[in-house]
């Protein structure tokens, strides 16, 4: 296979509609969660199809139901490379949730590594997207776009590697909830920011860990935290990326996306969150992501 021909991979945490994915050719390995409704325990994979199963999953969530995420070990990665070096792929660029969040990052790179000794004609590069959701998925989009200009695998990891730290994250949870349940803050923090609507803005730092950034009174004075951000950083022009992810509250997100092309001339792309990182931020949260030349001192 010529290395013009690389192979994308990614685990399910890059949050890319099925279609976009079967499109493009992108190889999926999926995480699970499991669900608690009343009791019972249900798993399942991180591999929706339809728009319907997203708004569904966090209809259950509102409902009292709790979702537990579990990382992908290395004998799933170990097996994901090893078909695809079974079939014949000599090039392999696979992209991880950040290992700031999770251990997967470091599993993946082992069981590379260990693939790539049982097949040596096979080279596989493995990125830490030190980010999640769109963040990781803005990876995947720029390999997809290299690989369509005739870049090779080596190319595409040289240029992509240093790209995390150039995207910058407002994270706006709708509540204090979900990331108490996660340990990101204290009992006594969510239950006064619930009591004064805090909305939490969250973003990554250059280790790829979540920290809050801003605690904002409503997702008004939210929008106008993320656009005051966009002027200090503000987005490259040449291939211009601005993405907008929400956790079922479509109505707001495309009220930031209108704030956006308002002020900027490009209106985002607008997308709903998959169940695993969107088990720990919680129903009715509104993300956006922009590539900037300043890297991100969050």
């Amino acid at each position: 296979m010529n290395d013009k021909l690389f192979v994308i991979s990614s685990d399910s945490t890059c949050d890319l509609y099925s279609d976009y994915v079967k499109e493009n050719d992108i190889q999926i390995v999926p995480l699970t969660y499991t669900m608690e409704t009343g009791g019972q325990l249900v798993e399942n994979k991180d591999a929706f199809t339809d728009y319907s199963q997203y708004v569904a999953f966090y209809e259950q969530l509102r409902a009292g139901g709790f979702s537990r995420t579990s990382m992908l070990n290395y004998d799933h990665h170990f097996l994901h490379f090893r078909k695809l070096a079974e079939e014949g792929a000599e090039n392999i660029l696979h992209f991880s949730l950040s290992s700031g969040l999770s251990t997967t990052a470091q599993a993946a790179k082992d069981a590379a590594a260990d693939v790539m000794e049982e097949y040596p004609s096979c080279k596989i590069y493995a990125i830490d997207s030190y980010a999640a959701t769109i963040g990781q998925g803005a990876l995947v989009k720029e390999a997809v776009r290299m690989r369509a200009e005739g870049r090779s695998a080596a190319e595409a990891y040289e240029a992509i590697s240093g790209m995390p730290f150039h995207i910058q994250y407002v994270i706006i949870a709708n509540d204090l909830y979900y990331l108490k349940k996660g340990g990101r803050v204290s009992a006594f923090a969510a239950a006064a920011g619930t009591v004064l609507k805090i909305k939490p803005v969250l973003s990554f730092t250059n280790e790829g860990k979540l920290t809050v950034v801003e605690k904002c009174k409503g997702m008004k004075k939210a929008f106008a935290y993320a656009l005051e951000k966009m002027k200090r950083f503000p987005p490259v022009k040449e291939g211009r990326m601005i993405w907008i992810v929400h956790t079922d509250a479509e109505k707001e997100a495309e009220e930031l996306a209108c704030m956006v092309e308002k002020e900027w001339g490009y209106r985002p792309d607008v997308t709903i969150m998959g169940p695993v990182i969107g088990s720990h931020v919680g129903p009715g949260s509104v993300s956006m992501i922009w590539k900037s030349k300043e890297e991100r001192q969050d």
